[in-house]
């Protein structure tokens, strides 16, 4: 068959954590910003760099020639605002990189620093980036690190100090519209267009499911956001506000999710869209401003596992619905088409590292073998061979020098392992050979996770979304999790 029932691209794909049947889900709830809308990354964030930068300008800081590196933060990293330190960390908590300001840190100073630290971000201390919206501020926060070292910023002042800042020039840019301003006069700069979200709401609505708007967004902001990225690509005639049931602005999450809070009707006219309390049922084609998830619960009679949201934000729109309301959860992250291709295009010398890393084991594990017969002859303990000593001597050596060879080989492929994606910090799910910080959390609060909305239309409102088998170390076949005995044979015994 053809068209949208093929098999998708493999970075396409819809990815399950916990089974997931869509037949079951009555309501949609989305995000806009970074889920419905996509935004050319870079462009975005560059503005918002750039606004920063002059806020700090006017008052004084000697920021002008700081230019927005797009390779310096991905999604994911941690802010030491104790420390100016940039981090990225395994799912345990153990940090695994790290830079302070935009300069790496060796591999004893991230030691001395680190080693007996488990992140924890319910500590203040530690700021998360939730999502793409944070790379400026990481950007322009580990520069101005730089500059804080250097003795060039006005003090005095410590890197906590600096991180407040930064969050308060950024809120401040904000809330004076200014770079939304931007947005809204020119989308076609800022927007990354995808037709095929629209066709793909159109199926879920046409399936009976309701579909919702939940964005912090303003109305001023959502319109045209919405209009640019949909009604081009609607049947001629529809535009998307007939798409959706219920439209929330302004729903300051993950507040919405945990409060309740007045709901206002807006009310548009041809200057300006006005604010009036609301009571009662909804009524399709008219937005809403703030209220409450109970509040829309009641309103469409769903609760919990009836309803899944979709957003792109880890803390405000994944991590708590799934824990305060129940509700299913699927996670936008559009870095994923990236990342499955760089590590499609790795899996030749992946292959290759993983054979060379079989040999090393095993020369590893005689090494053991071999030093640890030396002491029992040394100490006069436990059963010994009768391989002569110099053997033993020589055997070792030539081991270390196997070994030596093989890592100068198992180096660069290592290295090129650790930067696919971004010279840095290498892949957003991988943290060295383990799930990164941001990985453990997809894992724990997405049900699924995909790269943008549009995929949905190669899985059909209809699907059955399975999630695979859980693995562990022991499980055999298992990458990294090699069998804990060896294979035996009933007729001979266990094998030499």
């Amino acid at each position: 068959m053809s068209g949208y029932l093929a098999a998708p691209p493999p970075e396409r794909g819809i990815f399950c954590n916990r089974t997931l049947n869509m037949r079951a889900i009555k309501a949609i709830g989305y995000d806009m910003d970074y889920t419905l809308v996509h935004y050319q990354v870079e462009a975005w964030e560059r503005r918002a760099y750039e606004h920063i930068r002059d806020r700090l300008v006017a008052l004084g800081w000697p920021v002008e020639q700081l230019t927005f590196d797009p390779m310096l933060a991905i999604r994911g990293l941690i802010i030491d605002t104790e420390k100016g330190n940039l981090l990225k960390a395994n799912r345990f908590g153990f940090v695994k990189k790290a830079l302070h300001g935009t300069r790496p840190m060796d591999f004893d100073s991230q030691r001395t620093e680190y080693t007996r630290t488990i992140i924890d971000l319910a500590e203040k201390r530690w700021m998360f980036l939730n999502t793409l919206f944070s790379l400026s501020e990481a950007c322009i926060y580990a520069q101005l690190v730089d500059l804080l070292d250097a003795g060039r910023l006005p003090g005095p002042m410590g890197y906590a100090d600096l991180y407040a800042v930064v969050r308060s020039t950024l809120d401040a840019a904000h809330m004076a519209g200014k770079l939304k301003a931007e947005i809204i006069a020119a989308p076609e700069r800022y927007l990354q267009p995808d037709p095929e979200t629209a066709l793909a709401l159109l199926d879920q609505r046409s399936a009976g499911k309701k579909l919702l708007l939940i964005t912090n967004s303003e109305w001023a902001y959502t319109l045209p956001m919405m209009h640019a990225a949909f009604d081009p690509y609607l049947p001629k005639g529809m535009t998307w506000r007939e798409l959706f049931d219920v439209v929330i602005v302004s729903a300051r999450k993950p507040e919405f999710f945990t409060t309740r809070s007045p709901l206002f009707e807006v009310v548009e006219s041809q200057s300006e869209a006005l604010l009036r309390p609301h009571s009662g049922p909804l009524k399709a084609g008219t937005p809403y401003f703030g209220g409450s998830a109970l509040e829309l619960e009641r309103h469409l009679g769903m609760s919990g596992d009836e309803i899944l949201y979709v957003g792109d934000h880890m803390f405000g729109d994944v991590h708590v619905t799934k824990n305060v309301l129940r509700w299913r959860t699927a996670l936008i992250l559009r870095e994923l088409e990236e990342e499955v291709r760089a590590i499609a295009a790795f899996r030749a010398t992946e292959a290759r590292l993983a054979e060379r890393m079989v040999v090393k084991e095993r020369l590893e594990a005689e090494s053991c073998q071999v030093r640890l017969e030396l002491q029992r002859r040394r100490l006069q303990y436990g059963p010994r061979s009768e391989v002569p000593e110099e053997q033993l001597l020589a055997r070792g050596a030539a081991l270390r020098l196997e070994l030596e060879a093989l890592d100068a080989e198992l180096g660069p492929m290592a290295r090129s392992a650790g930067e696919l994606s971004n010279p840095h910090w290498g892949l957003l799910t991988r943290a060295g050979n383990d799930k990164s910080h941001l990985a453990r959390q997809v894992e724990r609060y997405a049900d699924i996770y995909t790269s943008r909305v549009s995929n949905f239309l190669f899985a059909t409102p209809f699907v059955y979304l399975r999630s695979p088998r859980g693995s562990l170390p022991h499980d055999p076949n298992v990458p990294g999790g090699a069998p804990v005995f060896q294979a035996t044979d009933a007729a001979s015994g266990p094998n030499p």
